[in-house]
């Protein structure tokens, strides 16, 4: 059971890299406190006190007291330099005031207008540094101070005049000035507001490189407190009090906006483009209106947060949780989702899919198109998109070699059952198939797996085509593109035992396309008894016929030695006996070797020779789709050139 340490006083103790995983630190007093690489997930510190301990914030005040002191001096030094411009009997102390007043002036105007940095490099050297100690004093906290020592040591210069006074107290007021600013987050002084939290920070509470994954801070006072490196996943800010004052360097706080929404987690109307937002714990936040183009929400958690009307295109959401959260006027165009996204009951009316209307219209591609989701079609619709592989053909489809590959994988990955969902023809020869897969699929695997099939039984479908039609490369292209087109489709999957329903309705909801216009065909889920034979194939009375031709031919002289009768007769039993080969590939098979037979009556002859030639391109086509290791495919390389030779083919 995870320890209980609620309400107790832990002030200055440390539990550097301990396993603290689950416990309880609510309302507990961790000030100085040492928490750093400690295991943390799923702790409890809601309504904890952070920070310094009372010696150590005495300490730092003595610190910064001196640093005001020191810089209170140098301002009277730089003062007395100025006083010399007023001096106008003394020509050298002329000189001094006038170019320090000079370089004092430039060093204002800069600071003020471009921030610290700029003002120091203007001016360089010992006045760079002399107002840089300045300035720091400022920051820590003693502004009224360092302004009461400058004005008191200015009217005890002797000889320093009205001048000095006058200058001692403008510089004071510049460095509170600028310490004010810094402490307010302007940019131009981040580095003084960074050295000041920094410093304040010293022997302050410490979760620097803990894991602080899914721990829960509501409430809790943070000041002072070291967060460096920390793994802030899911860590819970929401109404955490001085957390601007802790260090936060290399987290997602380090961006003021970012840590303001997740202490107060409304970001209603606010901008976050391009925010790195990752592992955020946004839960219940209010986003209502909010940019959150091209942010990276990567498993972030806005579970029951409202992101109506959002802007999240090009949002980086893998693995983010959107369970429960309300999502009607969302625009989602190309935001990137994947099977880890949850999206389990989205409170979702409609969305649109285009950030800026197509040109000349206002249609932001609404979804749906008219009405609004029914409960849970929103969510159903993106899973179709999470569960799917899309396979893209650039040429149209070879509907025989997609059938081959289809099968081949299944076999090479038994344990994932795959379904053909939808095929798009985008245009210009370019048609999408949509296969579904289940939950947790490799579904890089399988998409390689498939573009290798394809690829091999491409090449053994446009080696029979070759050999039938004496087509050219070009030919097969044009072949391929053909049958992209729908009415091609349909006509080639209608002799399949699939049930296909073509649905020219103007919604797709296939949402990584955003084409109205794009036809598809839905088919419903293809099983493991796919059957790609396109046609009811009687491959009993095929092979009759084979084998009726083949007993034609005259048997060997040699009973020891086979001919081209029994290298026939071999051939069609272990096309007969193959397993692997689809039934309209064996038919096709079967009506080759009875293509060899009939050549086998007039060997000499030169269009027959023409035919056999033809007949074994086919049959190496017809086995190049199958695994090497196959028994067909080892008994084809045996008796193919055994056969060449009887028919005098070389």
């Amino acid at each position: 059971m995870p320890p209980d340490y609620s309400g107790q006083n832990f002030r200055g103790r440390s539990f550097k890299g301990q396993n603290l995983t689950g416990a309880n630190f609510s309302k507990a007093d961790i000030r100085g406190a040492n928490f750093s690489n400690a295991i943390l997930k799923d702790a409890d510190f809601t309504g904890a006190k952070a920070g310094l301990q009372r010696r150590w914030t005495i300490g730092l005040l003595i610190v910064s007291w001196l640093l005001s002191g020191v810089s209170g001096l140098l301002s009277i030094v730089l003062s007395v330099l100025v006083a010399y411009i007023f001096d106008s009997n003394n020509t050298k102390n002329f000189i001094i005031g006038t170019v320090s007043l000079i370089f004092l002036l430039v060093f204002c105007i800069i600071t003020i207008r471009k921030g610290l940095t700029a003002g120091l490099e203007a001016v360089a050297g010992a006045f760079a540094f002399a107002v840089a100690f300045a300035v720091a004093g400022a920051v820590a906290g003693a502004f009224a101070f360092a302004f009461g020592v400058a004005f008191a040591f200015t009217f005890a210069v002797v000889g320093a005049g009205d001048g000095a006074f006058i200058f001692a107290g403008a510089f004071s007021l510049l460095s509170a000035y600028i310490g004010w600013r810094s402490l307010a987050g302007n940019e131009k002084q981040v580095w003084i507001r960074s050295f000041a939290i920094a410093f304040a920070a010293t022997g302050g509470t410490s979760f620097r490189d803990a894991d602080l994954t899914d721990v829960d801070f509501t409430g809790a006072i943070l000041r002072n407190t070291d967060f460096r490196n920390a793994n802030l996943t899911h860590t819970r800010f929401y109404e955490v009090k001085k957390l601007d004052l802790a260090r936060v360097d290399n987290t997602i706080l380090i961006n003021r906006d970012v840590l303001n929404l997740l202490v107060s987690c409304n970001g209603r109307k606010n901008s976050y483009l391009g925010a790195n937002l990752k592992s955020a714990n946004l839960i219940g936040a209010d986003l209502k209106e909010a940019n959150l183009k091209n942010a990276n929400i990567t498993e972030a958690t806005f579970q029951g947060a409202c992101l109506e009307w959002a802007n999240l295109t090009l949002a980086q959401a893998i693995g983010t949780n959107f369970t429960s959260a309300q999502m009607t006027g969302a625009c989602v165009e190309a935001w990137n989702i994947e099977s880890t996204t949850k999206l389990d009951n989205v409170d979702c009316r409609f969305i649109y899919l285009l950030e800026h209307p197509k040109a000349e219209t206002d249609d932001s591609e609404r979804r749906p198109s008219s009405g609004e989701f029914q409960p849970g079609e929103f969510t159903k619709l993106f899973e179709e998109v999470l569960n799917t592989v899309d396979l893209i053909f650039h040429n149209g489809i070879d509907w025989k070699a997609f059938v081959n590959a289809f099968e081949n994988v299944q076999n090479q990955n038994e344990d994932t059952e795959l379904a053909l969902q939808s095929i798009e023809n985008k245009g210009d020869g370019v048609v999408v198939v949509k296969v579904g897969v289940p939950d947790g699929a490799d579904k890089e695997k399988i998409h390689s797996d498939f573009t290798q099939s394809y690829q091999l039984a491409l090449q053994a479908v446009e080696e029979k085509y070759k050999a039938q039609l004496q087509a050219k490369d070009e030919q097969i292209v044009v072949y391929r593109q053909q049958s992209g087109d729908m009415t091609e489709i349909v006509r080639l999957l209608a002799n399949k035992p699939i049930n296909v329903q073509v649905d020219n309705k103007v919604e797709n909801k296939n949402m990584t396309n955003s084409n109205d216009a794009s036809r598809k065909i839905e088919i419903g889920s293809v099983g493991r008894d796919f059957n790609a034979s396109g046609q009811a194939l009687n491959l009993g009375d095929i092979s009759g016929t084979v084998t009726n031709t083949i007993n034609e031919l005259p048997a060997s002289p040699e009973p020891d030695k086979p001919g081209i009768k029994e290298l026939l007769t071999q051939l069609q039993a272990a096309i007969e006996a193959d397993t692997n080969l689809p039934q309209e590939d064996k038919a096709e098979a079967l009506e080759q070797v009875k293509a060899l037979a009939e050549a086998g009556k007039s060997p000499q002859q030169g269009a027959m020779q023409k035919v056999a030639k033809t007949a074994i391109k086919i049959l190496k086509g017809t086995i190049s789709s199958l695994p090497s290791a196959t028994k067909l495919v080892e008994q084809c390389s045996n008796l193919l050139p055994l056969i060449s030779t009887f028919l005098g083919l070389g």
